[in-house]
């Protein structure tokens, strides 16, 4: 499917296909291969970075194998259990065929991302890696994840906000179409977003462009770190804050079973981010006051093991070198005396 995506305000139009090509028959859409781009990116730029936080290269490609597929089935979950409704027959029943095929859309970051913790710790306990210092690398990656796969969206011509007329609002005649059926727009405001008078706001946009400042900051913190885990806690204030205000412009976000507050229905994604930021930040500056020893940070203390067993494993070679010099000693020492006689 073709969009014309434009940006009047700004002078810019799109061409979109979602799908990039097809192989025998079967299509490769672009939101697929970007999410795997910012997969590959992320890996690799967390594999240079690694030796900051005590982890090794082959531990994170050991974590991949397990953490990737319980991303892709949690990114599902989330989605498909808050939108229920979407996928049940006539007669009430759950279609599990289209619960389980992706190729329609419907998938949810956060489930990525408490599937993703979810089993580091579990790696990490069976591993004896600190938990935190792996996840300060980790929130890195995640950063770059997002940051590259909301250009995902944009492909598909989804996750965008509300009505504005900011000079950088996105119009399309598949966003007016949806503005109209979901109720956001009413047939004055439809025909405004055709002509590029309104448009929406482009909030993956928003999404992407605040994770590239996190990855920054986040960047900066893990060179100056005081203590394990306090790249994770920055990660989870910062993508917590941007999601709770851009998710409140969002018209396609996830509410929780109907639940009202203050006569609006409850969004899960905002109440969420929301959540976790306040108390992520609590804890932030709870653990940034306290005073910190260099020496317990894991990268410190697996860089002393390793001295440590380097020096035991050298202790032998040292032992034998000194016994071999006393045997010489003796030769010669008995060599001269035979001389003498």
């Amino acid at each position: 499917m073709t969009n014309v995506v434009t940006f009047p305000g700004l002078g810019l139009e799109f061409t979109l296909n979602r799908v990039a090509f097809s192989i025998f028959g079967f299509s490769i859409y672009w939101y697929g291969l970007i999410i795997v781009s910012g997969l590959l990116l992320a890996v690799f730029l967390c594999s240079k970075w690694s030796g900051r936080f005590g982890v090794t290269k082959d531990q994170i490609l050991d974590l991949m194998l397990f953490a990737v597929p319980a991303a892709l089935v949690a990114l599902r979950a989330y989605y498909v259990v808050f939108n229920l409704d979407l996928y049940r027959r006539a007669d009430g029943t759950l279609d599990w065929l289209a619960i389980f095929s992706f190729r329609d859309g419907g998938l949810a970051i956060y489930g990525a991302i408490i599937s993703s913790a979810i089993v580091l710790m579990i790696f990490c306990r069976r591993r004896k890696i600190s938990f935190l210092a792996y996840a300060d690398l980790g929130v890195h990656g995640l950063f770059i994840g997002q940051i590259i796969g909301r250009w995902g969206n944009f492909m598909n011509v989804e996750a965008f906000g509300g009505i504005t007329a900011a000079p950088w609002r996105m119009c399309s005649q598949s966003i007016a179409d949806y503005l109209l059926v979901h109720g956001y727009a009413d047939q004055t405001q439809y025909q405004a977003v055709l002509s590029g008078e309104l448009g929406v706001h482009p909030t993956f946009f928003y999404e992407s462009a605040w994770n590239l400042v996190g990855l920054v900051l986040v960047y900066l913190i893990g060179k100056k770190r005081k203590f394990d885990g306090q790249c994770f806690l920055f990660y989870v204030f910062w993508y917590g804050l941007g999601r709770f205000w851009i998710e409140g412009m969002r018209t396609d976000s996830l509410y929780l079973f109907g639940l009202e507050l203050f006569g609006a229905p409850v969004r899960v994604s905002q109440l969420l981010a929301l959540v976790s930021a306040l108390i992520a930040g609590a804890l932030l500056v709870w653990m940034w006051r306290r005073p910190h020893d260099p020496k317990d940070m894991f990268v410190n203390r697996a860089a002393a093991a390793q001295a440590e067993a380097d020096g035991a494993a050298r202790a032998p070679e040292a032992g034998k070198e000194d016994e071999e010099n006393v045997s010489d000693c003796d030769g010669r020492e008995s060599s001269g005396g035979e001389g003498q006689e």
